[in-house]
């Protein structure tokens, strides 16, 4: 299977733990989760922040007052998919945790969800939708091997 080209940019901010998040998240590691979970050819930036910048960027653009796990800032969806994705190191190690995922595959879930809704996948139109979007999700995790992160406990 022939993957799509990428242009990553791979940012962390600065936070107490950092070297944590970078280790659970290489480059090569980020760029092969959002290539597997792309139609097109994409331009990404993927920004790791703390709690206080996710929270004002959700606040900002999203008007919800909380930090949530992955932001996606989607500007084109073709030829060229172009997208920030934003997430938010604190929320996604409570999640990792909580789910008993590693870090690492935890950051790969969302990495994919938030490559999907860059090219307008939508959990939050319709039961179907988000049934839709889950599959694909658990199908491109599966082929990184990562196990199926809506799979029940």
């Amino acid at each position: 299977m022939r993957l799509p080209q990428l242009s990553l940019s791979l940012q962390f901010g600065r936070f107490e733990g950092v070297a944590r998040h970078r280790a659970a998240l290489p480059r090569h590691r980020v760029a092969r989760c959002i290539r597997h979970a792309l139609a097109l050819p994409g331009e990404l930036t993927v920004r790791i922040v703390d709690a206080e910048e996710g929270q004002r960027l959700n606040r900002e653009f999203r008007g919800k007052d909380y930090a949530t796990n992955v932001l996606t800032f989607d500007y084109t969806q073709s030829p060229v998919v172009m997208a920030d994705l934003v997430l938010c190191a604190p929320v996604v190690a409570h999640e990792a945790k909580e789910l008993r995922a590693t870090l690492a595959d935890h950051y790969a879930h969302l990495l994919v969800h938030g490559t999907l809704h860059a090219q307008g996948w939508d959990h939050e139109t319709g039961e179907a939708d988000a049934e839709a979007m889950e599959a694909r999700e658990i199908e491109i995790l599966a082929g990184l091997g990562v196990r199926n992160p809506y799979r029940r406990r």
